[in-house]
């Protein structure tokens, strides 16, 4: 009997160690390009869902058998884009962030491919965007915007600057947090580094980039975070300057966006 318990424990300590290491080992895995190709099914579902819901922006425009031939390359791009991805970590929302990004390029390469101008793309995303971000009820924004003002959300904010600061990723954000002034702003965040520009200029698809900012109006306006920027680095500037004050007004300024037109776009 003495034997066989040994054996057992033996035999549960070795299937222990087994998990463990397998644990361990995909860990190891998941970093890299390996975190994305180990989801590329679940990303290129989630491009299903996102273009089915947009796609008559296209459809309206240029015909059902075009935009069938653009969704198609567009998603054949995206998969191709998937591997690509920088690697920051696995932590949120800046990984959403790329792979948002990567859709964008993929989306633009095949519109691109379509014969459709940088300014017609941009202002299709804009308008694609703009539908997409509108798909939840107005109770949810609201409940998600003020979690944006909550001093645990703030103070998680805090601690990523600092920790961006490491630039332990080099295709990560790196940004300082500004302490409101209780009167025009909240608070705020300088961003001196931009991970989406950072891809789209390795993926040879910079001049995207100003048309993707002003996407953050749209949030604004929904999460009624009264977001303020006067500069951006996609345009030229030494930063992109959030400054949130809650309900407040939003005043995003984009020089290939501007605000009247963004209304008539969207």
């Amino acid at each position: 009997m003495r034997r066989l318990w040994k054996a057992a424990a033996a035999l549960i300590a070795g299937l222990l160690l087994i998990v463990a290491y397998r644990l361990i080992t995909t860990r190891r895995e998941l970093t890299g390009a390996n975190y994305y190709i180990a989801r590329t099914g679940r990303l290129l579902r989630e491009f299903d869902h996102i273009v089915a819901r947009v796609r008559h922006v296209v459809d309206a425009r240029y015909g059902l058998l075009a935009t069938n031939h653009m969704v198609d390359d567009a998603r054949r791009e995206y998969e191709d884009l998937i591997p690509q991805i920088p690697y920051v970590g696995g932590k949120q929302p800046f990984t959403q962030f790329l792979i948002y990004t990567a859709l964008y390029i993929a989306l633009y390469r095949a519109m691109r491919n379509m014969g459709m101008s940088l300014e017609e793309t941009g202002k299709l995303l804009y308008e694609a965007s703009d539908l997409y971000i509108n798909r939840f009820p107005r109770f949810l924004y609201s409940i998600f915007g003020r979690m944006n003002f909550s001093p645990r959300y703030i103070e998680a904010v805090q601690h990523r600057a600092e920790e961006s600061q490491a630039r332990k990723y080099p295709g990560d954000w790196v940004f300082e947090f500004v302490p409101g002034d209780d009167a025009s702003f909240d608070y705020g965040i300088d961003y001196t580094e931009c991970g989406a520009c950072k891809f789209m200029a390795a993926q040879d698809a910079l001049e995207l980039a100003p048309y993707l900012c002003p996407v953050d109006r749209l949030y604004s306006e929904k999460l009624g975070w009264g977001l303020k920027r006067t500069s951006t680095l996609a345009e030229g500037g030494s930063r992109c300057d959030f400054r949130f004050k809650q309900g407040g007004e939003t005043q995003v300024e984009s020089t290939v966006l501007p605000e009247a037109e963004a209304e008539v776009v969207a």
